[in-house]
């Protein structure tokens, strides 16, 4: 069990995080001025990306062998499925209902993620022989270098950054081009080939 609920207990903290988290998000859906949701969509941002460095750098780690590689593992394709997310929010410059669209999905995500690590993953780690005074004191620390510092760059937003174009830009290209294509065989007459008949040999 945990040796204390202190302000520096890993858990303790992961579940302020969270508290903090999904408390801008009721923000967002009550805000109605566009700056404000913008301001709270950065903030959210940083806040997640902060959280999920922590977690992926220190907290995962500590417990993955313990608390077993299918909690683990799904934890962290989850937060894949977010930083994906965040990287497009970050790098995109969508019209502002597709962003507010965006970011509503994004919350969707991270509260089923909070949902499945409070009621799987913390209360398994609560269970573990460990000093998670100790590894909180880690957390805050290394939460306070990526506030100061920002944080580094990750790979999905990398993988982002190399790609051309926004995925939606490249749907409605293609979209397009079919429509082309096909309007392109109407205008040399071709006919479909259902429709047509082969002349029989005599």
């Amino acid at each position: 069990m945990p040796k204390s609920k202190s302000d520096t207990n890993a858990i303790s903290l992961l579940k302020n995080d969270h508290k903090t988290v999904k408390g801008l998000f009721e923000k967002f859906e009550a805000a109605e001025e566009s700056s404000e949701k913008e301001n709270i969509i950065a903030e959210a941002i940083e806040e997640l990306k902060v959280h999920a460095t922590v977690e992926e750098e220190i907290f995962y780690p500590a417990i993955r062998e313990e608390v077993g590689d299918d909690l683990m593992n799904e934890a962290e394709v989850e937060h894949h499925v977010a930083r994906m997310l965040i990287a497009e929010l970050d790098q995109s410059t969508e019209d502002e209902e597709y962003r507010n669209a965006k970011f509503k999905v994004l919350a969707e995500a991270v509260k089923h993620h909070i949902k499945e690590e409070e009621g799987q993953m913390l209360p398994s780690a609560e269970e573990l022989d460990m000093d998670f005074d100790a590894l909180g004191e880690q957390m805050v620390q290394r939460k306070e270098e990526l506030k100061s510092e920002g944080v580094p760059p990750d790979a999905e937003h990398e993988m982002l950054s190399g790609r051309q174009g926004r995925p939606r830009e490249r749907t409605k290209m293609a979209g397009a081009s079919k429509a082309a294509g096909r309007k392109s065989d109407n205008e040399k007459g071709m006919e479909p080939r259902k429709g047509r008949k082969e002349p029989r040999n005599a």
